[in-house]
């Protein structure tokens, strides 16, 4: 045998890769759209920065939410687009356990519509965020349509919310109002002012620090203005007492 046969012959044959089944599973609801998942940033974002010195309160998107009775993981769990606890510690979580968190459901949840949920979303999650959950706000959204409601927790049921002239609906859990802003839903101030984003926070607080630049360099330049002017003035008086003395005429009498 040849040595490249024997080599042939040693070398083992490689062996087949195989790749786990594409369809595992998850708890966890799938995105939609990009739209989805802007909106849900822009809302933990703005809220988050909004109670950055709080530490009283949890807030998360897509993420699970177990209740089961019977402390179990495997049924009874859903995953709301954006939610928020109150009086709870602010830490980071894999997911809200209620059994864990001494019973505590969120205190206001906002679901993003499309198409696939939007008819889960009116209907059954909101029986059971109603019924179970007992959570007093509930808001759903859509960034297509801009369809745009909100409940609150009247007694046992659910009673719609009634927007304000601005179109915006208040949440007396959060203290703020929530309406569409340039085809996004955003939290707004009892005043009517929109709660920023870091980034755009960052910006007005730059702008407001270069419009302060300005107006003091606009004051340095009208003080330097007013300095010259009382110079030339003097300059004036200064010309004006020589003339009257070059006539025999004393300034000081006139």
């Amino acid at each position: 045998m040849s040595v490249v046969k024997e080599l042939e012959t040693s070398v083992e044959s490689p062996k087949e890769i195989i790749f786990p089944s594409g369809e595992l599973l998850s708890e966890e609801p799938p995105l939609e759209t990009y739209l989805h998942l802007q909106q849900l940033l822009l809302l933990i974002k703005c809220l988050d920065w909004w109670w950055k010195k709080r530490q009283d309160f949890f807030s998360a998107g897509n993420l699970t939410i177990y209740y089961s009775p019977n402390q179990i993981k495997s049924k009874d769990f859903r995953g709301p687009d954006f939610f928020v606890v109150l009086g709870v510690e602010r830490k980071p979580r894999n997911s809200w356990v209620v059994w864990e968190e001494d019973g505590k459901y969120p205190n206001i949840i906002v679901e993003i519509l499309s198409k696939k949920t939007a008819s889960i979303d009116r209907n059954l999650k909101k029986e059971i965020y109603q019924d179970t959950f007992r959570t007093p706000n509930y808001f759903w959204f859509d960034p297509e349509t801009m369809e745009f409601a909100g409940f609150v927790l009247v007694g046992d049921k659910y009673e719609a919310l009634k927007q304000n002239s601005q179109g915006q609906l208040w949440s007396q859990e959060l203290g703020l109002y929530l309406g569409i802003h340039d085809k996004q839903l955003r939290f707004f101030t009892p005043e009517g002012i929109m709660v920023p984003t870091p980034d755009e926070a960052a910006e007005s607080a730059e702008e407001r620090e270069q419009l302060a630049k300005q107006e003091a360099e606009l004051a340095k330049q009208e003080a330097d203005s007013a300095e010259k002017r009382a110079e030339l003035a003097e300059q004036l008086n200064e010309l004006l007492a020589a003339k009257l003395r070059e006539l025999d005429i004393d300034p000081n009498s006139l």
